[in-house]
C-alpha cells in the first residue's frame, strides 16, 4: 500500500474507495499542498438517488471532511443525452420540467447527507450555449474518432450489435468539456466517478491539457456488488432510494441489516464513518450485532440519528419481542374496501410487500405470507375487517423480515 501524505488519499485507500487513479503520487501531492476542488457528476434521471450512488456521496463527504472543496455537477444538459456506458439502449427522452423536478429532489438527497452547502453546478450553463460550430471547431478537433471507438461505452454497444446514436457517441465529448469548464470557472482539478467512467474521465483530463494546459487528475471507485454478485442497491423489490418519501427509514435500515455476512466489514468501511479500529473491534464480535451497527450508522448518515435509532428499536420489538413496533411502514386502505373484502395477494402487492401480483401469489404459495403472524393459506383468501387486531390494524408479513401495517381509514 502506498504511503500517502494527504489525509484524503489515506482514507480512500484504507477504506477501499480507490479502483483506479490517473496519477496517485501527483494527486496526493496536489491534495497535500492545500484546499483542492474535485467534482462528481450526477445525471438527473430520477427524483432521488439510490444506494447505487452512495459510494460517490461518501467520497464527497470525505473530500469535505479532509478540508477540500466538493463540487456537485447536476447534468441538466447531459441528462437529455444519456451516458451509453454499460447500457444496451438509448435513454428515453426526459422533459425539461421533469429534469428540473429531479434536480430539486437530488439536491435534497445531498442535504440529507450534510452536503447541502457544497457548490452545485448545472452543465446546462455552458452546454446549452455551445453552438455546433464552436463544439466542432474548438472542442471536437481534439478528439480522435479512432480512440473514441475503443472506449468501452462505445465498443461494447457495437460488439453487441446494439444501436448507438450519434448523440450518445458524443456523450464523452460533453463530459470531457464539463471538466474543462469546471477547471476554468472553479479551479477544479479532480474528477471522481464510478469505474465505468474511467474512459470518460481520461478523455476530460486529455482535453484539459490540450485546451488549457491544465494538470488534472482522475479517480474512480469500484463497482460495488454484494457477495452473491448482485449490483449494489438493486433488490427484488426495486431500487433502494435515499428519499424517505420513496423508501421509509425503517426499510432503509432493514436493507443494511440484511447485508450478507461476507460484506459487513467492507460496507462498514465504505458506508459508515466509524474509525477503522472501531470497525475491527465490531468485527471481532457477533456478526448479527455488527449488521445492526452497520444498519444504524448507515441510516444515521441518510436519515439522521433519531430515525435510525427508532428503526432499530422497531426492529428489536418486532423480531426480538414479537411486538408490533412503532415505525413499521404502513399502508392505508379505505374501510369500505375491507368491509367488502380484499384478496390477500392483491393486498400484499398494493401494500408494497411485493412488486407484482404474480410475486405476491408465489409468496403465498410458498407459505411465506402472514396476516397477524398467521400463515395465509390461500392466495384468494379474503382480508376483511374481521382481521383487525386489538390495535385496530392488520400486520401483513412477507417472510420473517418484511412487514407492513395495514390501517383502515
Amino acid at each position: 500500500m502506498a504511503k500517502y501524505k494527504s489525509e484524503f488519499m489515506r482514507v480512500m485507500r484504507e477504506r477501499g474507495f480507490i479502483h483506479q487513479c490517473t496519477d496517485e503520487s501527483g494527486l496526493d501531492a496536489k491534495l497535500e499542498q492545500g484546499k483542492t476542488a474535485g467534482y462528481i457528476g450526477f445525471d438527473c434521471t430520477a427524483s432521488s438517488l439510490h444506494v447505487g450512488s452512495l459510494i460517490q456521496i461518501m467520497v464527497l463527504r470525505w473530500l469535505q471532511k479532509t478540508g477540500h472543496k466538493p463540487i456537485i455537477l447536476l447534468g441538466g444538459a447531459t441528462t437529455k443525452i444519456g451516458d451509453p456506458s454499460g447500457k444496451d439502449e438509448s435513454r428515453p427522452p426526459i422533459s425539461d420540467e421533469k429534469i428540473e423536478e429531479n434536480k430539486k429532489g437530488i439536491k435534497g438527497n445531498f442535504s440529507q447527507f450534510g452536503l447541502g452547502n457544497c457548490t452545485f453546478v448545472d452543465n446546462s450553463e455552458w452546454l446549452e450555449k455551445l453552438s455546433l460550430l464552436t463544439l466542432l471547431r474548438d472542442v471536437g478537433k481534439h478528439f480522435s474518432v479512432n480512440r473514441m471507438l475503443t472506449q468501452d461505452s462505445v465498443k461494447l454497444r457495437l460488439e453487441r450489435e446494439q444501436n448507438l446514436s450519434f448523440i450518445e457517441f458524443n456523450y464523452m465529448v460533453m463530459q470531457a468539456y464539463d471538466f474543462v469548464e469546471l477547471h476554468k470557472k472553479y479551479g477544479c482539478t479532480i474528477q471522481i466517478g464510478g469505474s465505468d467512467q474511467w474512459g470518460n474521465i481520461v478523455m476530460g483530463i486529455d482535453l484539459g491539457r490540450k485546451m488549457r494546459s491544465a494538470e488534472l487528475f482522475g479517480l474512480t471507485t469500484p463497482l460495488i456488488t454484494t457477495a452473491d454478485g448482485a449490483k449494489m442497491g438493486k433488490t427484488a423489490a426495486g431500487a433502494v432510494w435515499l428519499d424517505p418519501k420513496m423508501l421509509s427509514p425503517y426499510d432503509y435500515w432493514q436493507f443494511w441489516r440484511n447485508t450478507n455476512d461476507k460484506d459487513v466489514e467492507r460496507f462498514l468501511k465504505l458506508f459508515t464513518e466509524l474509525e477503522l479500529a472501531k470497525i475491527n473491534e465490531i468485527m471481532a464480535g457477533n456478526i448479527n450485532e455488527a449488521k445492526k451497527i452497520l444498519a444504524t450508522e448507515a441510516t444515521t448518515l441518510c436519515h439522521g440519528r433519531d430515525a435510525a435509532e427508532k428503526s432499530a428499536e422497531t426492529a428489536r420489538k418486532t423480531f426480538e419481542e414479537g411486538k408490533l413496533g412503532e415505525g413499521l411502514p404502513d399502508f392505508k386502505i379505505e374501510k369500505s374496501e375491507l368491509e367488502k373484502g380484499v384478496t390477500a395477494f392483491a393486498l400484499i402487492h398494493r401494500s408494497g410487500l411485493e412488486s407484482s401480483t404474480s410475486k405476491a401469489r408465489q409468496l403465498i404459495q410458498g407459505n411465506g405470507a402472514k396476516i397477524n403472524d398467521q400463515k395465509i393459506e390461500n392466495e384468494t383468501q379474503q382480508v376483511t375487517l374481521k382481521d383487525l387486531n386489538s390495535d385496530g390494524v392488520i400486520k401483513l408479513s412477507a417472510g420473517k423480515k418484511k412487514h407492513v401495517i395495514v390501517k383502515p381509514v
